[in-house]
């Protein structure tokens, strides 16, 4: 089997599933109770100094 071949077969089943559970947990991540204040804290950084 070629090499493109392979690597072609592994991205299209577990590169994908691969990049579909990194999304799912960066969601969840950014989405977790709690989380607001700290967004709202490093989104107000680049206007500290005003």
């Amino acid at each position: 089997m070629e090499t493109y071949t392979a690597m072609r077969h592994f991205a299209d089943s577990w590169g994908l599933l691969a990049m579909t559970l990194f999304f799912i947990g960066a969601v969840i991540f950014a989405f977790r109770p709690g989380s607001r204040s700290l967004a709202d804290e490093a989104a107000r950084i680049p206007l500290k100094d005003d």
